[in-house]
């Protein structure tokens, strides 16, 4: 139902904001609460510039991956250390920022922040206090029209991710290792791939400019798979937010030494 009414268009006038009767706040304001407390322990984890390292197993959080800083152990550097130590530079500046505008710009983000921070609108059918409406045509919702750059990018840098993946396969001895920080650590990689690949451009590109779908069979069933993530997308979002905090918080217990990994093997 329209919360806006032009009378010539033989629509009812309702000067209410809404008719809804329904708690159609609850899930911006969840939005708003589950956002805001990821990027406020985020930007904490990435300026902290410790316990982001357990040399004993090779486990470094993705927060701080690749490590390129002056100032990371030479161990988690596996580009090499070119940045400098400034208090004010993350230790993954190379790649964080790449990974926050890919979040940013991504299909199911935009929604949810449009609602639940700009109130653009909050929910369907309620009205938004805005009194213009330009869509994505101007700075800096312009910038939305990048994503798929932003999708290569990620990309790469979850390529990095399972690389650290892999070497966390370590035991105390040096040799091959599987500990609790390992299961984790693969587990994110996953979910992450499968973020990233679920995303929107990733479907578009898979078949784009394909007009015959049987004259490219490999295409068509890569797409249908995409197709299948794609249909998740929502929940993976959501998802990998979670397994990206849980193991950085993880990989920083070991790190402080607030408790030891739970060895599997070795």
């Amino acid at each position: 139902m329209s919360t806006t009414a032009d009378a010539s268009a033989g629509r009812a006038q309702i000067s209410a904001r809404t008719l809804r009767t329904d708690r159609w706040w609850l899930p911006p304001l969840l939005t708003f609460a589950g956002l805001t407390a990821w990027v406020a322990y985020a930007t904490v984890r990435a300026f902290m510039q410790d316990w982001y390292w357990v040399e004993q197993y090779h486990y470094l959080t993705p927060f701080y991956s690749p490590c390129v800083s002056l100032a990371c152990d030479p161990e988690s550097a596996l580009v090499g250390r070119f940045l400098p130590d400034w208090p004010i530079l993350p230790f993954a500046a190379v790649t964080l920022p790449f990974l926050l505008l890919f979040r940013l710009t991504c299909y199911y983000y935009r929604k949810a922040y449009y609602r639940s921070f700009w109130a653009s609108p909050p929910a369907c059918a309620v009205a938004e206090p805005h009194k213009r409406y330009t869509g994505e045509t101007r700075f800096p919702l312009l910038g939305q029209n990048l994503h798929r750059y932003f999708f290569y990018a990620a990309v790469a840098i979850s390529v990095v991710n399972t690389i650290d993946a892999g070497l966390a396969f370590r035991g105390a001895d040096g040799g091959f290792g599987i500990g609790l920080g390992t299961v984790i650590l693969v587990t994110n990689v996953v979910l992450l791939w499968a973020y990233t690949l679920s995303c929107h451009s990733c479907r578009s590109i898979t078949l784009g400019r394909i007009n015959h779908f049987s004259k490219h069979p490999v295409r068509y069933w890569s797409w249908q798979q995409v197709t299948k993530l794609n249909a998740k997308h929502q929940e993976l979002a959501w998802t990998t937010l979670g397994t990206l905090a849980l193991t950085d918080f993880y990989i920083m217990a070991l790190a402080a030494g607030w408790f030891s990994d739970l060895r599997i093997v070795n």
